[in-house]
């Protein structure tokens, strides 16, 4: 077999040139997956980015796979004991008028949980989560309600400020230009 190998050029540029004359189907395959690649570089940025200016425990992606059901898909921690990732999220709460809302360009901001408020079943929902406060904005794009980008404070109550919002909607903005979102 002619595996590409230190010292071996002709297997290298064997393999270069089968990368950009050869077969269609692996020149695809491997471009879904570089922009896959850097779109998850950009997802993990963000979250991370969000995480440290908002000054919050948790920030998630939260992807609908189907309509209205998703999971968790990235996450940015400030401890590990808050990790919810793979969570697929209350279904019986989140449903079609909640979807709307969101799809409308929806922000919902709260500060406090406990003194919001909100629907017993999403209250319930948050606090299993461990989430105190909780700022969530729509991922959109020109098809549908691609995801969430939510950021959550699980130790206490955490005021959003303008900016605070201003940030989570520029992110969610700039996500849903990517093209291996705004495509799908």
């Amino acid at each position: 077999m002619n595996q590409p190998m230190p010292g071996n050029p002709k297997a290298n540029s064997d393999s270069d040139q089968s990368m950009t004359t050869g077969d269609p189907g692996l020149r695809s395959f491997a471009d879904r997956l570089a922009n896959n690649l850097a779109r998850d570089t950009l997802i993990q940025g963000t979250t991370d980015y969000l995480r440290k200016v908002l000054a919050v425990d948790r920030v998630v992606l939260y992807y609908f796979y189907y309509e209205w059901k998703g999971q968790v898909t990235f996450e940015s921690l400030s401890s590990p004991n808050y990790s919810i990732f793979g969570s697929t999220g209350g279904d019986e709460c989140f449903n079609d008028e909640y979807a709307e809302l969101y799809y409308a360009g929806r922000v919902r901001a709260i500060a406090d949980i406990e003194t919001e408020p909100i629907d017993p079943c999403h209250r319930d929902f948050l606090r299993s989560l461990k989430i105190r406060a909780n700022l969530v904005v729509p991922i959109l794009t020109p098809r549908r309600l691609w995801g969430l980008l939510a950021a959550h404070h699980c130790q206490d109550t955490h005021p959003w400020s303008p900016s605070d919002i201003e940030a989570m909607k520029k992110a969610a903005q700039t996500l849903a230009t990517v093209p291996a979102i705004r495509d799908s």
